[in-house]
């Protein structure tokens, strides 16, 4: 499945300015999903970070992997707009600047996903480069409560 951008805000509730995807090239449910951010010059992070040498902050990097990765899980069925929750991020990797007008790709895998928890690893691309990577946990607490004794 492919999701443009209007699709990619019915699944997830993330909004500008902290919206870090464009689009979803690969979606496969329960597996992995695939896309882009398009970096303008006038993202609101260049501004602040570095005013003199701009480049996306590293922890908007993990951000990005991780709406990406969200997106498998919300497109499960009966999960769509529901709310996901970083818990962990493990193995951060920075190996080189995103720039204004450099296209980030993200590939992002569930490596586990048990009683509303997902494991993921994902990595980011600038033209066909790593330029990041991380492994991250996901909860959706609506359903670890399922799991609850009552």
């Amino acid at each position: 499945m492919k999701l443009t951008h209007s699709q990619i805000l019915e699944y997830q509730q993330n909004r500008f300015p902290y919206l870090m995807i464009d689009y979803a090239e690969k979606v496969i449910p329960g597996q992995l999903s695939e896309g882009y951010k398009k970096l303008k010059k006038d993202e609101w992070f260049f501004k602040v970070h570095w005013p003199s040498d701009p480049n996306m902050p590293g922890m908007l990097q993990i951000e990005s992997l991780v709406q990406m990765g969200s997106l498998s899980i919300l497109t499960l069925p009966g999960l769509k707009g529901k709310i996901l929750y970083l818990t962990s991020a493990n193995k951060l990797k920075f190996y080189k600047k995103i720039v204004p007008e450099d296209i980030f790709y993200l590939k992002t895998k569930i490596l586990s996903w048990k009683r509303g928890i997902a494991d993921f690893s994902g990595s980011g691309y600038v033209k066909n480069t790593l330029v990041c990577k991380a492994d991250f946990t996901l909860i959706l607490p609506e359903i670890i409560a399922s799991y609850k004794k009552k």
